[in-house]
């Protein structure tokens, strides 16, 4: 059985990051490969009669028409023989500016009648195929390059067999995180930032902790939401889903929103072997 994992996603967005955490690992990884070369590429590797662990990095600098018909071409890969995850990165357009005039790397689909911002609106539509079908979609708007890494390693590299849930915490004020495959809005809980002992202080800290233990209304939320993942996430899972995504909001994403992620992904550890956290505002 040979493993398929497809990286594509906007220039700018991580793709050549997640490539070489993918080499580390042990995998055979080829850049820029044309997409109807990929049947070809996983007869050649079936033939050899060895399991492999393979990574190909597809971007917009293919043909349009290839593309186009991704999904149509991507069919064509024998179930049988290949087990395929679809890993899709990309950023909001600011971060992407950013990052191009801090490299000051020239967009590859711009030209003299295409500016930056024309050639990233192209560069989404050319690779909307390969984005609807991806199996996980990753935000890296507000991710280093070290945290980047080490979501890759954790979340595709570990085991690309294995179902891996991830919580999130984020602050509504900076947006929903477009990785987010649930979202849950805490802003209707009691908010310790109205208490100056506690404002300073972040979900992890034990005073939160207990000011947010003591509200009804907390210890509601989390057993309800609780119930609700132990009752869908093995369907998810059996469903032969890899990666889920929960998002847990408030409004700054400092105090509740951190204080249920927590609280969850203790709850869920025992029940799935690969559980992460993050918690997107305290890593800004």
């Amino acid at each position: 059985m040979i493993a398929l994992t497809i990286v594509s996603g906007r220039s700018g967005s991580g793709k050549s990051t997640a490539l070489h955490v993918l080499e580390d690992m042990g995998f055979y990884c080829i850049d820029n490969l044309p997409v109807s070369l990929l049947p070809g590429l996983v007869d050649r590797l079936h033939e050899t009669g060895t399991e492999q662990r393979v990574a190909v990095s597809i971007d917009a600098r293919n043909l349009p028409q290839d593309l186009a018909s991704f999904e149509a071409i991507i069919d064509r890969v024998d179930p049988a023989r290949v087990s395929r995850q679809i890993i899709y990165l990309d950023s909001s357009v600011d971060t992407l500016f950013k990052r191009f005039s801090e490299t000051r790397r020239k967009h590859p689909l711009s030209n003299r009648e295409r500016d930056l911002t024309e050639s990233l609106t192209y560069e989404s539509e050319l690779l909307a195929p390969i984005s609807a079908m991806a199996d996980l979609a990753i935000d890296t708007t507000s991710l280093t390059i070290h945290a980047l890494r080490d979501l890759v390693r954790d979340r595709v590299a570990k085991d690309t067999l294995e179902f891996a849930l991830l919580f999130q915490s984020f602050a509504f004020k900076h947006g929903v995180p477009v990785d987010a495959d649930m979202v849950y809005d805490a802003r209707c809980l009691p908010n310790p930032h109205w208490r100056a002992s506690l404002r300073n202080l972040t979900g992890l800290d034990t005073p939160v902790q207990e000011f947010l233990d003591s509200q009804p209304e907390c210890v509601a939320m989390f057993e309800q939401i609780r119930a609700f993942l132990d009752e869908w996430l093995p369907r998810f899972e059996a469903n032969n889903r890899s990666y889920m995504t929960v998002a847990i909001g408030c409004t700054g994403g400092q105090h509740r929103s951190v204080y249920l992620a927590e609280r969850l992904h203790d709850a869920l550890s025992p029940q799935f072997n690969n559980v992460q956290i993050r918690h997107r505002e305290l890593n800004r």
